[in-house]
């Protein structure tokens, strides 16, 4: 027995004094997961080739491409889908997504404007036609579509000066005008909102869970403080609670979230405080799809959207909480600023793109 006991203590000893080296090497570093990725990549007509080629150059592999059509058709076939993919592919690129015709044009110009206001029968009709796009999505081997479900489109104010002679989007909503409810709207109140959110909801998850095609939302840009109504429109999608009811809706792994980092910033009053817990609520409970990663400077109802190295957010710490709860999806560029030596916003895009690069690779190395 004596012996025993001598012989324990002396193990013990030994892995107490062992170098602290080979502790640490006994255990596997967490990687960062997340991919840059970027959006409205032509991806089909004849841009496509061009701005494929760009992205392969810089070492963007992941993308969201253009939408194949605005309205159903033959845009949204199989064979079309198909062919997108397998362009983008030959490219050495994966489209992780698409956007759906769901989008924040404004509501006039919209084929799918009975869905939005939750009009039947119109309604049915189109989400019929919604519902095929998702099956064929699926049938094509494309993982994701992002949409947005906004009547109001996205609220801003005049812009304002920024960095280098740049201009900043800006909301400052006590310069902002409410003109009244829309024509043809009226008042839009949260049960008639979260009514037609849930009806959509209803049909088409299921659809996209039958084909394994992730239903990314886009939250409303411009959020304003409650009752979040603007025009007679209450946008509960323009909250962090609102969207926290948005994911208890349909419970699916096919269902979530297009985090718009900038937008729900946006939502909060110290975003510079607040982001990071918001980030880690909905990635600990996996339902960030993909990430519009971009900074702010200021707060609900009076922000302006800066470049990504000069706002609020710690945009390094963001990153740590995505890599924190293992988020393995696209990192992208949203808005940039406008600028006049720079029209299309091409080098402003690919600044932020690097810049995102350099971020993933630093947090990858982190202990």
């Amino acid at each position: 027995m004596e012996l025993k006991r001598r012989r324990f203590v002396q193990g013990a000893v030994a892995v107490a004094s062992a170098p602290a080296s080979v502790a640490v090497a006994q255990v596997p570093r967490k990687r960062a997961l997340m991919n840059v990725g970027t959006q409205h990549v032509s991806t089909n007509g004849p841009k496509a080739d061009a701005a494929l080629k760009l992205m392969s150059a810089i070492g963007v592999n992941h993308i969201c491409g253009s939408e194949p059509s605005m309205e159903p058709g033959p845009e949204w076939s199989l064979e079309s889908l198909g062919k997108i993919r397998e362009r983008v592919e030959s490219y050495g690129i994966k489209l992780d997504m698409l956007p759906l015709p769901l989008s924040s044009v404004q509501l006039s110009t919209s084929p799918y404007r009975a869905t939005l206001l939750g009009k039947s029968p119109e309604r049915d009709r189109e989400i019929d036609s919604l519902s095929e796009m998702i099956r064929n999505t699926g049938r094509a081997g494309i993982p994701a579509l992002k949409y947005n479900f906004t009547v109001l489109g996205w609220l801003r104010t005049e812009s304002t000066k920024g960095r280098g002679g740049s201009m900043y989007s800006t909301l400052q909503l006590a310069k902002a005008k409410d003109e009244g409810p829309i024509p043809g709207v009226g008042v839009m109140d949260a049960d008639r909102k979260w009514e037609s959110i849930t009806y959509f909801l209803n049909r088409v998850i299921p659809v996209a869970a039958e084909y394994k095609v992730k239903m990314a939302l886009h939250p409303f840009d411009g959020p304003i403080p409650a009752p979040h109504r603007w025009r007679g429109v209450t946008e509960v999608l323009g909250s962090v609670e609102g969207l926290k009811r948005f994911i208890t809706i349909q419970e699916s792994p096919y269902h979530g979230l297009n985090l718009c980092q900038g937008t729900v910033s946006e939502m909060l009053r110290e975003p510079g405080k607040e982001i990071y817990d918001v980030i880690r609520y909905f990635g600990s409970r996996k339902k960030i799809f993909n990430v519009h990663f971009r900074n702010i400077r200021g707060g609900l109802g009076n922000f302006q959207e800066t470049y990504i190295d000069e706002g609020d957010v710690d945009m390094l710490r963001a990153l740590r909480v995505y890599k924190e709860v293992g988020y393995d999806g696209m990192l992208m560029p949203d808005h940039v600023p406008s600028l006049d030596v720079d029209s299309d916003g091409s080098r402003q895009f690919a600044y932020t793109l690097g810049y995102i690069k350099a971020l993933i690779r630093a947090v990858d190395a982190e202990g």
